[in-house]
């Protein structure tokens, strides 16, 4: 088993995630992808001492979960500098969108990148697996997929059979921030995290609390006329 493909719980499928990729890339965001990503990216032998890859000391260290389009990463590494950012998505488009916001057209092999960010553009489970236990102070899973299937449950992040992979590369009293728009996967989280024993509930607000950047999937919730839950746990 590779330090990237840890193993996972009996019955949990090989991904959790859909397509890789949308609309056609055009040449911009290919060469993104081609030169710029690999820049960043943390690879599973530096995703075991996440710290030195970063060169940051001991620094905290933050990990988003399926960023999207970027925008909370964005503003969060711009914001705390101090804190060492792994941002997760499998989505080609979406690493394209983050990327764009970082290079300049015409600098994606020679521009400057944020210092303390790095991406993991595969399944996220196989880096919590990789990680050295008990070294995320923070992780974000913001308005995942919520596969409202009753077929596919098993692929949403929240799910019993991942928490202790969660509460495994978290430490104790870090957080996990979770916000969904989805009636149904808001049900799922508060039926999960009820039975959760290595989690603490200390926050459940329907108003984005002022720390939390925007995303372009709240933006698109709030004009459709649903109502985000942002939730915040704590790691006993």
């Amino acid at each position: 088993m590779t330090a990237d493909r840890p193993p996972l719980a009996e019955g949990v499928p090989d991904r959790l995630y859909g397509r890789r990729r949308g609309h056609p890339l055009r040449p911009r965001q290919q060469r993104l992808l081609d030169v710029t990503l690999p820049r960043l990216r943390l690879t599973a032998e530096q995703a075991r001492d996440p710290r030195a890859a970063f060169g940051m000391g001991d620094a905290p260290l933050w990990l988003e979960v399926g960023f999207g389009g970027g925008e909370h990463a964005f503003d969060q590494v711009a914001a705390h500098p101090e804190v060492a950012y792994i941002a997760s998505e499998v989505f080609e488009n979406g690493l394209c969108s983050l990327l764009t916001r970082l290079a300049a057209e015409g600098e994606e092999a020679t521009g400057a990148l944020p210092p303390n960010l790095r991406l993991w553009p595969t399944d996220a489970r196989h880096l919590l697996g990789a990680l050295p236990k008990a070294s995320l102070d923070r992780l974000f899973l913001l308005f995942p997929d919520p596969w409202p299937k009753a077929r596919h449950a098993k692929r949403r992040f929240v799910h019993p059979s991942l928490l202790p992979l969660v509460a495994r590369a978290l430490k104790p009293g870090g957080i996990w921030r979770i916000a969904s728009d989805d009636p149904t996967y808001q049900a799922w989280t508060e039926e999960v995290m009820r039975d959760a024993a290595d989690f603490e509930p200390v926050g459940r607000v329907v108003q984005r609390p002022t720390d939390w950047p925007g995303t372009r999937y709240e933006a698109k919730a709030l004009r459709e006329g649903r109502t985000p839950i942002y939730w915040t746990f704590r790691r006993r």
